[in-house]
């Protein structure tokens, strides 16, 4: 196992980085806040056209090919960039929905087992649904798509990421069945390893925003990041970053390599790691800009935000931490988990 990036790895990342640097400026996305409608169409097909959605479906089917390992580094940029919509979802869905792999449909997803079956009492929460062409619901049995249309839900008017518009609904047409459990089981190890890159994407630019600001902001004359409180702060934003980046690459190589670890355990602790870092990372980034979360003026909310969304997805903080510790003990003594 290698965790050294390639030459063509780092200009894959770096491509990404252009792309979404010229389609999906920080101005730009600040101007889709609390608007109805946030993916963009256009930008959604060039994401499409650059193969973020079919990267790791074979060639024979249309796809690049490549592995989770590049996938990973792929979707780090688009959560760097807070690229907004069902990034994951419709990448799952590539080869199983006509249009998904070349961003000509949109795909959105929610895990039933997590939020109550069809037709439960219990409230379930769906983002981007007017901008959804399919909806696919994941669980234990498999995963069943479902008109978007045909939901019958009510946007919320204060979501937690001014950026990721929800709805709640009580009720889900039982859908049609389109793939089996096994798929499900690669989907919510998957979409972990991919969900924990966002993450990790968000950790890095809350860290890059908080520098940046410590460089530029004076108090008493001298750059507030001359400080050894804002210095020791900007260092843990790093660290954590650096720490969860390590573990999702860990991961994504797991998932390709099977044979050397447990694909299953290294999705879910690389997530947990993950989470925590963005979520840290985005209170630390608006401790640095002085507290000034309240305001839509400063941009350091919108990781946070968007970090305590993603947490919810592909496994809670709580439900990673069980899944580990039942994996390690059911390793037993002596089998070398530690």
């Amino acid at each position: 196992m290698d965790f050294e990036l390639t030459e063509f790895q780092t200009d894959l990342a770096d491509g990404v980085r252009r792309l979404c640097q010229g389609q999906f400026p920080l101005e730009q996305l600040r101007s889709l806040e609390l608007t109805e409608r946030v993916v963009d169409r256009k930008g959604w097909r060039q994401l499409g056209e650059a193969g973020v959605f079919n990267l790791c479906l074979p060639e024979s089917a249309g796809g690049i090919g490549l592995g989770l390992a590049e996938a990973a580094l792929v979707f780090e940029e688009l959560g760097r960039a807070l690229v907004p919509g069902p990034l994951v979802a419709s990448h799952l869905a590539a080869g199983l929905i006509d249009g998904a792999d070349d961003g000509s449909v949109v795909v959105g997803l929610i895990e039933t087992d997590r939020q109550g079956a069809a037709g439960s009492t219990l409230p379930v929460v769906i983002e981007h649904l007017e901008d959804l062409d399919v909806l696919l619901l994941l669980s234990d049995d498999g995963v069943a798509s479902v008109d978007p249309g045909s939901v019958d839900g009510t946007r919320l008017t204060r979501p937690m990421d001014p950026l990721t518009p929800v709805w709640s609904t009580t009720s889900l047409p039982e859908g049609t069945p389109v793939a089996g459990p096994e798929i499900a089981a690669w989907w919510r190890r998957d979409g972990a390893v991919l969900t924990a890159a966002l993450q990790v994407g968000a950790a890095a630019w809350a860290t890059d925003l908080a520098v940046e600001y410590a460089k530029q902001r004076r108090q008493f004359g001298r750059p507030i990041g001359s400080f050894q409180a804002v210095k020791h702060l900007c260092a843990d934003m790093a660290v954590r970053a650096e720490v969860a980046r390590c573990a999702v690459h860990a991961a994504a190589v797991t998932v390709d390599q099977p044979d050397v670890g447990d694909a299953v355990v290294a999705a879910s602790g690389a997530k947990l790691l993950a989470d925590e870092a963005a979520i840290a990372n985005g209170r630390s980034c608006i401790q640095v800009h002085g507290g000034m979360g309240f305001t839509w003026e400063v941009p350091a909310h919108l990781a946070y935000k968007r970090s305590r969304v993603l947490a919810t997805q592909f496994g809670t903080d709580d439900e990673l931490a069980e899944s580990l510790a039942e994996s390690i003990g059911d390793a037993g003594p002596g089998s070398g988990v530690r």
